[in-house]
């Protein structure tokens, strides 16, 4: 695809996630839903008038990237440290009964075989892709609800964050199991010295910060400064660390997030998000999406892996958040916030299919769990805060 090709393209989607999302507002729904629904509708599956691309790759990349760094800013880092041990432990049944129910699911209708067996594997891997949580789509929902810097949404945040990095371990191990050139080990070693890294990285950095900004109180070098460290952060956690660029943005905003400056930091961050990134991150999710390789065989297959795969998060944290003493109410908002598949789950996809744990016929209903949840979650989530007593107003964004 050339330059002005592309141009065409994101034009098309600046509008027609716009668009649909304006429409979404006005159906009562999160404008990310109109978003995903537009990517749809200009994408292979209906119009076909916007192809991916790199380029749309890129800055759907870009995208979540700042997003996860705004979700960071926003953060309260003192009710983040109170809710670590909650959040890790709705993280590990996050990851832990999704990856029993996938396993078992494909052992339902591929045959269960013993332990070790090539079968077997394919199946854990099977449980494995259902392990990944894509926050992107739940922080926006909670941003728009006005409810991302509350205990549930900070606990969801934590949790998913986690969620990830314990699934790129189970995932390393899988494939340690059938390919020897692997090393699991590695993948701890790397989480740790990330975490070393981070600790160390983000002290210096935000005494740094904190001078500047008391020097240069809202000068735009801070925002500028700020979006910097994001890319830089989001760059080592994948390059030294192998850990997802998003947690290296989430971690550049905690660092952040306790200056004065905060949330003017977050807010000039926002303009470029909400107007260009943020529209084709989510946009690109239905672009991106092909149903070319659905054949009958996979369609029991594929309806059981998106039941499974939402169910079994909302049991394994809904359900652990609710041995934890939160409400009903609370313990599903835990449990529907982190049912969302999107990039991490088909990127476990395509590491799967290249070590030849998986078919390419099994995309298909990976995919659709990435549409189904994309738009159910943030449908979902609104209903269950629509009653929420002292609810803060919602952000009016147009």
């Amino acid at each position: 695809m050339d330059s002005i090709t592309f141009f065409k393209d994101l034009a098309i989607i600046i509008v027609s996630a716009k668009v649909f999302g304006l429409l979404a507002q006005k159906l009562k729904a999160p404008q990310v839903v109109g978003e995903i629904i537009a990517g749809l509708v200009i994408g292979p599956c209906l119009l076909g008038v916007v192809e991916k691309s790199d380029h749309l790759s890129l800055l759907a990349e870009i995208g979540v990237v700042m997003l996860m760094f705004e979700a960071g800013l926003e953060t309260d880092l003192k009710e983040l440290i109170r809710t670590g041990v909650k959040a890790l432990l709705v993280a590990c049944a996050g990851v832990f009964v999704p990856l029993v129910g996938g396993t078992i699911l494909y052992s339902c209708f591929y045959g269960f075989e013993s332990v070790g067996s090539e079968g077997f594997f394919r199946a854990v891997f099977i449980g494995t892709i259902m392990t990944a949580t894509s926050v992107g789509i739940t922080v926006q929902t909670l941003k728009e609800l006005g409810h991302l810097n509350e205990p549930i949404g900070t606990l969801i945040m934590s949790a998913a964050i986690i969620d990830d990095v314990i699934g790129i371990i189970v995932l390393t191990f899988v494939i340690g199991f059938k390919n020897p050139d692997s090393k699991p080990s590695a993948v701890i070693v790397h989480t740790l010295l990330f975490i070393a890294f981070s600790f160390g990285a983000g002290f210096l950095t935000y005494y740094i910060f904190k001078y500047i900004d008391k020097k240069y109180p809202h000068r735009r070098r801070i925002p500028i400064f700020g979006l910097a460290l994001c890319m830089f952060m989001a760059f080592a956690a994948e390059e030294f660390f192998e850990i997802a660029d998003i947690t290296g943005a989430y971690v550049a905003g905690l660092i952040l997030c306790s200056l004065k400056d905060s949330q003017y930091i977050a807010r000039k961050v926002d303009i470029n998000s909400y107007m260009i990134f943020g529209p084709v991150f989510f946009a690109s999710i239905g672009v991106t999406t092909t149903l070319s390789g659905f054949s009958k065989d996979l369609i029991f297959f594929s309806i059981g892996f998106v039941l499974v795969a939402m169910i079994c998060k909302i049991i394994g944290c809904g359900v652990t958040a609710k041995l934890m003493k939160y409400n009903v109410r609370d313990s599903l908002k835990v449990g529907v916030g982190m049912m969302t598949r999107g990039e991490v789950a088909l990127i476990v996809s395509k590491k799967g299919l290249s070590v030849g744990m998986m078919d390419e016929k099994f995309f298909t209903p990976v995919i659709l769990l990435i549409i189904v949840s994309s738009i159910s979650t943030p449908i979902i989530l609104k209903l269950l805060y629509k009653d929420s007593k002292d609810a803060p107003k919602a952000a009016q964004v147009s």
